[in-house]
């Protein structure tokens, strides 16, 4: 059976190096270092799960997040958003953009875990 794949879109490399360890034995986990990246990588891999930086350069994640949401053939895709954005109301604003659920760093590993069971199961 094939891996699910996790499309994991942070400008940071520690963020991204973290999140790979933390995935890599069970997932395929796919990298985007900006949100433009992130837009072109899920329109071409189609993967089954975004984990999304907001705060990026060149492409912020709440504009790629709105992008693939207004795609048809990638906004079923759930995309989790992974940020330092932990303001009273970013949660909110994540939503509307289009996250699925939302998850403020320090990353929790077994929250994350938790989170991307609930739409990957």
């Amino acid at each position: 059976m094939s891996k699910k794949k996790i499309l994991v879109v942070d400008d940071t490399d520690w963020n991204r190096e973290l999140l790979v360890q933390l995935l890599e034995d069970e997932y395929e986990v796919l990298e985007a270092i900006d949100g433009a990246e992130g837009v072109r990588m899920t329109e071409q891999t189609k993967p089954d799960l975004i984990l999304m930086d907001l705060g990026m350069p060149i492409m912020d994640g709440w504009e790629a997040t709105r992008k693939n949401k207004a795609n048809d053939a990638l906004k079923h895709i759930p995309i989790i958003a992974v940020t330092s954005h932990a303001m009273v109301g970013d949660e909110i604003d994540a939503r509307k953009a289009g996250c699925d659920d939302y998850l403020s760093k320090p990353i929790d590993d077994e929250a994350l875990l938790k989170k991307i069971k609930k739409f990957l199961d």
